[in-house]
């Protein structure tokens, strides 16, 4: 690879950080992998992306071609200090016979399901019911996917590993992946005689009842994540996750920012100019606000810890209550009088009586 650029293998710039060379060579090592393309160059591509990163991953080596355009002082070993197994073993998470190999019943599958609340709910923390359909162990077999009185065998292709190994050899040495047994699943055992209510799979969809416990504060998208209350796993495999995705139902009384809250007051103009005693709700019961004499249309009162409580944490948000003053479209006669004495009082010009807005609105009638 002397007159090869090693960035151009790995199709990244020379710039490349060594995050960047990390995911390109992933991205090429799954792309070329001989034991996952059929194409008979791809083992070849397969060598030189890993070996261009062995070289480029490496600072002292990547120097060296950065400045001599090759990678002297690398003692003849393309793959440095390391072996064709390191590779593996970062590439394939260690299956390459070093690492864990999987054994036994997997876990089931993550479910999904929505969880419609009120805003009292999410603001106070509910205990939910909620009817789902998820696969469940199979009472007859206890999980374990035989027909009553018998028990599975040893898988005879993985000798109750789980895992199969293959070896290639190769101008860089032997090569060993790992692999999930086709045979049983990654199980390391057969089933010889299947249960006849699951077939073997040792579990069943069935309908069933969850107690789903919602936090104080909770907002609306939130996910829960229930461990272990998912879908069970494949013969007797432990259950999977649940994800519980919460739809706060909209309040018309309150608009939610965080964990205060807000609402709009509607009062008469006379009580916004006068004064005047008003009712507005919380959560949960009804307060008197005290509105001063000559409130203006938006004036914002606030009612501490009226609001919703906190998710990671004591105590509440606060309310807000917004004013809105309400200006009459239509008015009686002895009102339409009673404004414009009010008017002529304070000398306040307005239109007059015969063209004026509440005229036209009455001739039209």
């Amino acid at each position: 690879m002397a007159n090869t650029d090693l960035y151009a293998v790995l199709e990244v710039g020379h710039d490349a950080t060594p995050e960047e060379l990390k995911r390109s060579y992933r991205k090429l090592a799954r792309q070329y992998h001989p034991d996952t393309n059929d194409d008979p160059q791809a083992e070849a591509r397969f060598k030189e992306v890993s070996q261009a990163y062995e070289i480029l991953s490496d600072p002292e080596r990547r120097a060296n071609y950065d400045r001599f355009g090759s990678d002297v002082g690398a003692g003849g070993n393309p793959f440095g200090a390391g072996s064709v197994q390191d590779i593996f073993d970062m590439f394939f998470g260690g299956l390459g016979g070093h690492g864990q190999q999987r054994r036994g019943p997997q876990p089931g599958p993550d479910a999904e399901i929505s969880l419609e609340i009120t805003l009292d709910d999410a603001a106070f923390g509910a205990t939910k019911e909620v009817n789902v359909t998820l696969a469940h162990r199979c009472s007859t077999c206890d999980g374990s996917g035989c027909a009553p009185g018998t028990s599975p065998t040893t898988c005879v292709e993985c000798a109750g590993a789980g895992v199969v190994q293959r070896v290639r050899n190769s101008i860089l040495g032997q090569m060993v992946t790992s692999m999930p047994c086709t045979r049983c699943n990654g199980t390391g055992s057969r089933i010889d005689s299947p249960c006849p209510d699951c077939r073997g799979d040792g579990r069943r969809n069935e309908s069933t009842t969850l107690t789903i416990q919602v936090p104080a504060g909770v907002e609306d998208g939130s996910t829960m994540r229930l461990s272990d209350r998912g879908p069970a796993g494949l013969r007797g495999g432990p259950n999977g996750r649940l994800f519980v995705h919460l739809r706060v139902q909209a309040d018309s009384r309150f608009e939610r920012h965080g964990d205060d809250l807000h609402h709009e007051a509607h009062i008469a103009f006379t009580q916004a100019v006068l004064g005047a005693t008003i009712e507005v709700p919380t959560l949960r019961e009804t307060l008197t606000l005290d509105v001063a004499p000559g409130s203006a249309n938006g004036t914002v009162h606030r009612l501490r810890h009226q609001g919703v409580e906190h998710l990671h944490g004591r105590g509440r948000g606060d309310l807000y209550v917004h004013l809105v003053v309400e200006v009459p479209t239509e008015l009686d006669d002895t009102t339409e009088s009673l404004l414009r004495q009010l008017a002529e009082h304070r000398h306040e010009p307005v239109l007059e009586e015969s063209g004026g807005l509440f005229r036209r609105r009455k001739a039209k009638k």
